[in-house]
């Protein structure tokens, strides 16, 4: 079997790198982490132009109607950019709408996210990572009650997703009454996390129930493992690049077995969650039976191998790898957020355990 990337996949990569280059460079993100009052609405817009927001969406509905693997190899030019976009919510919101929203929900939304006029977040965290700090939604009479945490896009979402303690689904306007919403401080500087406060709040049920929530923490983890392999990817190439060029006694340090063996050990380890992860998206619209094993294998990899790339890249930088004129510190963080986002590599295993009928 010859699986490879397409003609049409690698030009839509390779030209949103290059929107990315000019839209998020690296003084955008910077400028970005050092103002909490800058909400990025200018990458925001060059993503939307770029036709991103409707990457997953129905061309019937304004979409550009693509599948689960061209969505990870956006993400994963986004993650090599550490841009400052929510893009778990651009996929998430409409494959919930389109898995168990009615045909009048779908055609009010849906076109209003592929144009990228309204952002959508997914508050599904506590019933796939586990709840922490009391955190829990639950659901009553179509009102919902109880707090979601770590929501990524969730400050500026006009369109939320909410999943209830029991695994029900639920869509939320993003100016319902009862809604609170607040910054959580969090390690990575180039998304902003949010909490969500729900005090009798009106939300309108989704169907599809357990099962749909499953594809949305399948598709989130496969999203979140691109991300993680584009930035451990230009951590590689940026320690590669400075090992050729840094002398050391009269040497530059690339020449030393030592660290040709660390970035040797960087590329070996991280070469293949490249095949894995497009595996993984190709099989949440193709293999629906090894979808979801697949996803957590995905994730609990990147998220251990894009530790080790961080750490490893960051050492071969010596002194120069902690200060913010290289910025190799925005790869760093990002990478840690991915690890625990949608549960850390742990609870993944302990999922994709019970998904093998390995453990009760």
């Amino acid at each position: 079997m010859d699986f490879a990337l397409t003609s049409d996949q690698k030009l839509m990569q390779e030209s949103l790198s290059r929107t990315l280059a000019d839209a998020s460079s690296l003084d955008r993100v910077r400028k970005f982490a050092g103002d909490l009052t800058d909400k990025g609405g200018d990458v925001w817009q060059a993503v939307a132009d770029f036709g991103l927001t409707g990457i997953v969406i129905p061309e019937e509905h304004g979409g550009l109607g693509l599948t689960m693997l061209d969505a990870a190899l956006a993400s994963e030019a986004l993650g090599a950019a550490v841009a400052p976009v929510a893009f778990m919510g651009v996929v998430l919101g409409p494959l919930a709408l389109m898995g168990g929203g009615t045909a009048e929900q779908q055609a009010e939304w849906l076109p209003k996210l592929a144009s990228g006029a309204v952002m959508a977040a997914a508050a599904i965290s506590e019933p796939i990572a586990g709840a922490r700090d009391g955190a829990g939604v639950t659901a009553k009479a179509g009102k919902l009650t109880g707090k979601a945490l770590f929501v990524p896009g969730g400050l500026a979402a006009g369109l939320l997703i909410v999943a209830d303690t029991a695994g029900g689904l639920h869509l939320m306007r993003g100016d319902a009454p009862g809604l609170t919403r607040s910054l959580m401080p969090g390690l990575d500087e180039t998304r902003r996390l949010a909490e969500l406060a729900f005090d009798n709040t009106p939300a309108e049920p989704l169907s599809g129930g357990a099962a749909l929530l499953a594809r949305l923490r399948d598709a989130g983890w496969v999203l979140i493992a691109a991300d993680s392999l584009g930035a451990a990817q230009v951590m590689l190439d940026k320690a590669v690049a400075y090992a050729k060029e840094r002398r050391q006694f009269d040497r530059v340090i690339g020449s030393f077995q030592a660290v040709k063996h660390m970035c040797a050990e960087m590329a070996a380890e991280l070469e293949p969650c490249r095949s894995l992860v497009w595996y993984a998206a190709y099989a949440f619209d193709s293999a629906p039976a090894e979808a979801s094993l697949m996803a957590a294998h995905a994730k609990a990899l990147t998220s251990e191998v894009g530790r080790f790339v961080a750490r490893t890249a960051t050492e071969v930088h010596g002194g120069m790898g902690i200060t913010d004129l290289l910025g190799l510190h925005f790869w760093f963080k990002r990478l840690g957020l991915n690890r625990q986002l949608l549960g850390g590599p742990e609870r993944v295993r302990e999922i994709a355990a019970r998904l093998q009928g390995l453990a009760a």
